[in-house]
């Protein structure tokens, strides 16, 4: 048993990091992380390698990710789900319309964090892992020094920002010189 706890207090983070990165949802990013575990304690026999569990963890919770995914995209196009059904869409309360706006702030942060220098990536990434690792896990995961998180960080987000509001600012550029180009688009509705 006290080997069990060693071993899931090792290798949660990575885990929920790993599930994270791939853009989960809380809860399809908790599916994935237990059911890896539960694909351990089914393959313990067949490791033959206790030095490379943790590869193998991240290998398996990466596809059981990819799985979730998978089944999820399988929802057959023109059969809204939900208690709501047809009814819902449209709705001053649209929810497709959140989800929509959602989507596209996701897509665009996730685009701009691409272009973070690697350790900024990596830091935040693990910065933000649920349940969040102790700076000491995170200095050893990274392999910088613990005083050097905290200013890192700050820095990588004060870049994170930049990039956030150069992308607005050129996405409102060109919303103003296609509506200079044709004033009467703006009227249309």
């Amino acid at each position: 048993m006290e080997a069990w706890v060693t071993l899931t207090d090792r290798y949660s983070n990575l885990l929920w990091s790993i599930a994270r990165s791939l853009r989960m949802s809380d809860s399809d990013a908790a599916d994935a992380v237990q059911t890896t575990w539960l694909r351990l304690v089914e393959n313990l026999d067949a490791i033959r390698d206790p030095d490379r569990v943790g590869s193998w963890l991240a290998t398996t919770v990466r596809r059981e990710c990819y799985d979730i995914s998978r089944r999820a995209a399988r929802v057959r196009p023109g059969e809204p789900d939900g208690p709501d059904g047809w009814a819902g869409i449209g709705a001053p309360d649209d929810p497709l319309d959140g989800a929509l706006l959602r989507d596209e702030r996701d897509a665009t942060l996730w685009r701009v964090f691409g272009r973070l220098r690697p350790l900024c990536r990596r830091l935040l990434r693990v910065l933000i892992a649920d349940p969040a690792p102790s700076y000491l896990e995170i200095a050893a995961a990274l392999d910088i020094s613990v005083g050097s998180i905290g200013p890192t960080r700050q820095r990588c987000l004060k870049g994170l920002r930049s990039l956030l509001l150069a992308e607005d600012a050129q996405l409102l550029d060109g919303l103003e010189h296609a509506s200079a180009a044709n004033p009467a688009e703006g009227c249309k509705g």
